[in-house]
């Protein structure tokens, strides 16, 4: 176990995030503390950094010192991107930080920036080819990647802070001739790097301002699980939070919901560019990472530590993992489950015309390891924990949409509760639903087949008679418990068959 605090000097914020990684939970926030310091403002027309900005730096820089102190940090790591960088005077800046401060700054320079970002997505993101874009105060990281290998890389000049200066000082921020120099500016920007033009690939976006765009949307279209990390938007959503934004004047965007308020005068910035990009890329969706620039940088680092951490190649596996462990799931039980679930699964098919997808037979096996994870906090609620804690936590690798599924199947209990947990979302057509109740009523088979917990089942064979089925269980270990429960629960399989259903339970 290891806990890393990281300070992301940005242009905008500087924000203070304590992680903390151990093989079994993987890499955790402990806490996530900014200040919207807005260093780009403190830089003069010859890109020096006044003694006004220095100071506000180091102010925030000791009070961060004293919170991860608090929070027992083994490594506390300020790292500088744009508004430190750009500054002609850095040399001067890491000096006084270092003499008031006693903290040694990180500049992260331009290629590295972006690869972060890129490191971070492609960890925690199924997509496979992409393009990541991360708008800060200062700067605008790009990248393309194939195969999750990074291809192409840069960092513009501009960010949300530097565009705001540019086009909006002195006008609203929806003053329309603003807008259209901003547009024109950033579209001649991001052309006149060709290998980003008709790309055809999903956009990841990266930071808070994606984070916000992201929100607003969500707000407005009354979103109805928790959580950003891997939301996709259409371009018609991109264009939603625009027009929305452009037609609100400042009184109207303090209370939109899920825009920061410290955002509001630099977020039309943002859309333009998300916008644009979407445009010039001919993306296929816009997907959200909560991933970025410090989970990058800290994993890069734990890297060294723990070389067997961050597959991106199994992003998914390791993160059910990491969340069973957090609940306690034991390995052993929950492989069990998948184990009998896919038996159960696959002599239904050879019998049946039931068909499964690939996709849905991985979401069984998936289902059937974190089955009622739920219990963990409490055993007589144990379907409804289930449903809200997968539903609405941020699973690495995980669609909104699979992610919900996921939860319907791993809190299976009967087909009511299911219709009840549906009309949360109303994202599954009728077909669907009854999918799900089929494949989750496998599951609770076969969590009735080793209900003790002690894995007594070795084998199973489906045997067709002439007025019926016989299930032959085969045991190790006494399977009393497991001979009641698959009594109780045998309709569920039943539903699946044309015909009733004898389980027999053999000794090994």
């Amino acid at each position: 176990m290891k806990r890393i605090g990281l300070i992301d000097i940005g242009s905008n914020t500087i924000r203070l995030v304590i992680f903390e990684y151990s093989v079994e939970t993987g890499l955790n926030e402990l806490q996530n503390i900014k200040t919207p310091a807005r260093l780009s403002q403190f830089l003069d027309e010859d890109k020096n950094m006044n003694e006004e900005g220095i100071n506000v730096l180091v102010e925030t820089l000791n009070s961060f010192k004293k919170v991860a102190k608090k929070f027992h940090v083994e490594e506390l790591v300020p790292a500088a991107t744009a508004a430190v960088r750009q500054s002609k005077n850095v040399d001067q800046i890491i000096e006084s930080v270092k003499f008031k401060t006693n903290l040694d700054i990180e500049i992260i320079p331009e290629q590295d920036e972006a690869f972060y970002g890129f490191y971070a997505a492609t960890h925690t993101l199924n997509i496979e080819n992409g393009i990541t874009v991360d708008i800060g105060g200062g700067s605008t990281e790009v990248t393309y990647f194939e195969n999750k290998k990074l291809k192409e890389a840069i960092s513009f000049p501009f960010g949300v802070v530097t565009l705001e200066k540019m086009f909006f000082v002195d006008k609203d921020h929806n003053d329309k001739n603003a807008i259209k120099k901003c547009e024109k500016f950033v579209k001649e920007q991001f052309e006149s790097e060709k290998w980003i033009k008709d790309k055809k690939v999903p956009i990841i976006g990266i930071g808070g301002s994606a984070r916000n765009n992201a929100r607003i949307h969500q707000s407005l279209n009354n979103y109805p699980i928790a959580g950003v990390h891997g939301y996709d938007m259409t371009k018609k959503d991109l264009e939603e939070v625009y027009d929305e934004l452009k037609k609100s004047d400042k009184s109207d965007l303090k209370d939109l919901d899920g825009l920061s308020r410290d955002r509001t005068d630099i977020i039309i910035p943002s859309s333009i560019v998300f916008n644009t990009l979407y445009d010039i890329t001919d993306a296929t969706r816009f997907t959200f990472s909560r991933k970025g620039l410090r989970e990058g940088l800290v994993m890069t680092r734990l890297k060294e530590d723990f070389p067997k951490s961050f597959n991106k190649d199994n992003v998914t596996t390791d993160a059910l993992r990491y969340l069973a462990n957090e609940y306690n799931i034991n390995p052993s039980n929950g492989k069990q489950r998948m184990r009998l679930a896919e038996d159960l699964l696959n002599k239904v098919i050879e019998i049946t015309d039931f068909e499964v997808s690939n996709e849905d037979r991985k979401l069984l096996k998936e289902a059937a390891y974190l089955y009622y994870l739920g219990a963990f906090i409490d055993a007589d609620s144990s379907s409804q924990h289930t449903y809200y804690i997968i539903a609405n936590s941020s699973i690495n690798g995980f669609s909104h949409r699979d992610r919900v599924k996921l939860a319907l199947l791993a809190s299976f209990k009967n087909k009511s509760l299911l219709k009840f947990y549906v009309k949360e979302t109303s994202w599954f057509k009728d077909n669907e639903i009854e999918l799900i109740q089929k494949l989750g009523g496998i599951i609770k088979f076969a969590n009735a087949l080793n209900v003790s917990n002690t894995d007594c089942i070795e084998t199973l064979e489906l045997i067709d008679k002439k007025n019926e089925f016989d299930l032959i269980v085969d045991y190790v270990t006494d399977p009393i418990a497991e001979e009641y429960q698959s009594e109780r629960q045998k309709k569920h399989i039943e539903k699946l068959l044309p015909k009733k259903l004898n389980i027999i339970f053999t000794q090994g």
